[in-house]
């Protein structure tokens, strides 16, 4: 019985790998579709972006309620939700015909994939008891999120070789068909407190919270900036982030319990999967960009370009897990944070100089980021309560949505008014061409190259150098205050079962 217990866990964790990969690839795979989507959908810049940014910003804004639901009617029900609704708006997104269909259709599948995230971590967390089989599970999971991360670029380029841009989504619905029936088989029932009511008001308040936030920073960051709607939304995010506080601090059982907090191994682990998803996200999505756009790669060959940071934190990922109890959450969290701010320094620094600049310097930030990111987990799952773990997991998602949503946002917004203001202010360029390169390429396919597009090229590849070093700053930052969070005690990972405090 025990044996096949034990078999019963490792096919659990295969089964929510597949889940979540699904959520991953669809985070990353519109990297290298997003200039061919663009064209075929005739969506403006403002649009690309929201078509990348509805997606992790509506789970993000779910995800605190989707885990303390999953307390209440059970982890293993909302992953089979949230598996059906994937796959459902899966199929909508596939077959979007305006850039406002395929918003809300992300938007759709992110409603799903917020069911399906603390519902993956949760279950482990309740499937595997032992300390040291649970960081070697998490690290697992981590890992296929690193997986989905690689594999979205490169599938997303293989794709629109052969098929149209929506097959893209397509590919999300086999993985459905074969992770339900194993979810009904596999997944243990768990202890549902049905006591504890769910609050549907504090999820839209952070949804609010984040969504005045992102239109806050695209407005102030664009060029020409838009003061007032920038100052509207920050505003409204203001007014978001203050009610979900107050709320939280009168419910009996609140959405998110800030004492959790308290805790520097969990705060850490926090902060590390912010810093660690805006590295990789923001390094992801700019490379690609410049690299089909400036250098013509085609969207498959800037896929396997940015996977090389994604596949070179597989080994460290495993590694961390299988040796965290050895060297503690110090050396794998902060070191990996400032090995992965090298690794991006030798990008910005050498991308001029060649290809085996950029490939070193993408291996190097894998290598980091895979250490920190699968103790990262570890330090957020093993550090609070058991009836906490719900809570947990959709705090790490969160994280995990929060630093991928900014660094689009932040980085794109920033990339975008930094190629315009990069461009010589006479009349040589035409306005069409200012819009972006993307535009500038076009027009010079249809109107003839001009001499500008020399000068259009050196100003997106400033913009793409600017926002590498912006990345840099982020990783030494997070390096610096999770050094800090992770002296003494709280160094150490838990050696025993989830604590109760």
């Amino acid at each position: 019985m025990t044996d096949l217990n034990q078999t019963r866990r490792w096919l659990l964790l295969l089964t929510v790998a597949g889940g979540l990969l699904l959520v991953t690839l669809d985070n990353s795979v519109l990297y290298t579709a997003l200039p061919t989507l663009t064209e075929a959908l005739s969506a403006s810049p403002s649009q690309s972006l929201w078509i990348i940014n509805a997606y992790p910003l509506v789970m993000a804004g779910l995800l605190l309620g989707a885990g303390t639901l999953g307390d209440r009617i059970g982890h293993r029900r909302m992953f089979l939700i949230g598996q059906v609704l994937f796959g459902v708006a899966s199929l909508a997104a596939a077959f979007s015909t305006t850039p406002e269909q395929l918003i809300a259709a992300r938007a759709f599948l992110a409603v799903g994939a917020a069911a399906m995230m603390p519902a993956t971590l949760a279950l482990i967390g309740l499937s595997f008891q032992d300390p040291r089989e649970r960081n070697f599970a998490i690290a697992i999971w981590g890992s296929v999120a690193l997986i989905g991360a690689a594999l979205g670029p490169i599938i997303g380029g293989l794709l629109l070789q052969h098929f149209w841009w929506g097959a893209v989504f397509l590919i999300n619905v086999p993985v459905v068909l074969l992770t339900l029936p194993a979810t009904l088989w596999l997944a243990p029932q768990g202890q549902r407190d049905t006591t504890r009511p769910w609050d549907l008001v504090s999820s839209l308040l952070a949804l609010m919270t984040l969504s005045g936030l992102v239109l806050a920073i695209k407005s102030l960051i664009a060029t020409p900036a838009s003061l007032a709607t920038g100052g509207i939304a920050f505003a409204v995010a203001a007014l978001g982030a203050w009610a979900f506080v107050r709320r939280q601090g009168q419910l009996p059982y609140p959405l998110l319990d800030f004492g959790i907090f308290r805790n520097p191994a969990f705060m850490a682990g926090t902060l590390s999967a912010i810093v660690t998803l805006f590295a990789l996200a923001g390094l992801q999505l700019l490379t690609t960009q410049r690299f089909q756009l400036v250098a013509g790669f085609t969207p498959l060959n800037a896929g396997l370009l940015v996977s090389v940071a994604a596949l070179g934190a597989l080994p460290s990922a495993l590694l961390g897990g299988g040796f965290l109890h050895r060297v503690g959450y110090r050396p794998l969290i902060s070191g990996g944070l400032a090995c992965a701010a090298a690794g991006v320094a030798m990008v910005a620094l050498g991308f001029q100089h060649g290809l085996p600049w950029v490939i070193a310097g993408m291996a190097l930030t894998g290598v980091g980021t895979g250490a920190a990111i699968s103790v990262a987990s570890t330090a957020i799952i093993s550090n609070v309560p058991p009836h906490r773990v719900g809570m947990a997991s959709s705090v790490e998602e969160v994280a995990y949505e929060f630093g991928g949503l900014f660094a689009v946002a932040v980085l794109g917004s920033l990339s975008a008014a930094l190629y315009s203001l990069g461009l010589p202010v006479d009349g040589s360029i035409p306005a069409a061409a200012r819009e972006g390169l993307g535009a500038a390429l076009h027009l010079a396919q249809s109107a003839g190259e001009g001499a500008w597009l020399d000068a259009a090229r050196n100003a997106y590849d400033t913009s793409y150098t600017w926002g590498l070093w912006v990345i840099v700053v982020v990783l030494a930052l997070g390096a610096a205050f999770t050094t800090r969070l992770l002296r003494g005690p709280a160094g150490r990972p838990v050696a025993g079962p989830n604590p109760v405090h």
